[in-house]
């Protein structure tokens, strides 16, 4: 897909600059409340002609700053658990580059039927019990819970660096897991998301594979969209998460279903 008069080469045109940025405002709007911003953020970028192999590590540098602004605006509400995620950000950190490196080395395509299948069960779920993440029941960290949050903030770093779609509703959905309200697991669940995002931006930089001018571009939209986004998400609470959240993963499963299919 292309937009007519835009292209890479042309570099940034007025209308390119205005259709990154209305793109980077959605996806980091969605992004900082559920997760899945990427549906939105890498077909935007590969719209606009750059090359495929700087489409990710654009994304990942954009959607950098589009974490650490929600982050910082979860954490000044009070919904992060900042003991639990200084134990957990190291892993996420390891996974991050971990996966970036190895992505350079092998096709992540494989990981899409995956995916899928453990996207639909999440939804599934969490239609069924239509209570969970109403209110916090989370006391603290057991042996049991530290030892499945250790492998999820590992695992899924490794998911973010290598393949990243619906990486932000997985670690949502392991915090509602252990007792967390819907805000109280998105906001602990981006600052997870953005340890990982880091790590695998600074392997994307070492290997080159970034355009930093669209990168920063759709950064600085995606800052105000993450902004608007969580502030709206600590407001209103679960009755606006819940929805978005089934929302954002049923699409999420159709998108890549289609993906998959073609």
């Amino acid at each position: 897909m292309r937009i007519r008069g835009l292209t890479y080469m042309d570099g940034l045109s007025l209308g390119m600059l205005m259709f990154i940025m209305a793109g980077g405002f959605v996806a980091a709007f969605v992004d900082s409340v559920v997760g899945g911003g990427g549906m939105i953020s890498l077909p935007v970028l590969m719209a606009t002609g750059i090359p495929p192999h700087l489409v990710l590590g654009t994304n990942k540098l954009a959607s950098s700053i589009s974490s650490l602004t929600s982050t910082l605006s979860f954490v000044r509400s009070g919904r992060v658990d900042k003991q639990l995620v200084l134990r957990l950000g190291a892993y996420s950190v390891v996974g991050g580059a971990a996966g970036t490196t190895v992505l350079h080395w092998v096709p992540s395509s494989f990981l899409r039927p995956m995916m899928i299948v453990m996207l639909l069960a999440v939804t599934i779920f969490t239609l069924t019990r239509k209570q969970m993440g109403d209110e916090r029941t989370y006391v603290g960290l057991t042996g049991k819970t530290t030892l499945c949050f250790t492998a999820a903030a590992l695992l899924l770093g490794g998911y973010d660096g290598f393949f990243g779609p619906g990486t932000g509703s997985f670690l949502i959905f392991a915090f509602l897991l252990v007792g967390f309200d819907f805000v109280g697991a998105a906001g602990n669940a981006k600052v997870l998301n953005l340890c990982s995002g880091l790590a695998s931006l600074s392997m994307f930089a070492y290997f080159h594979t970034i355009d930093y001018r669209i990168g920063l571009a759709m950064g600085l939209a995606m800052m105000f969209g993450s902004l608007v986004g969580s502030q709206l998400a600590i407001k209103k609470g679960a009755r606006f998460v819940r929805p978005l959240f089934l929302s954002m993963s049923a699409l999420l499963i159709a998108k890549q279903l289609w993906d998959f299919l073609q």
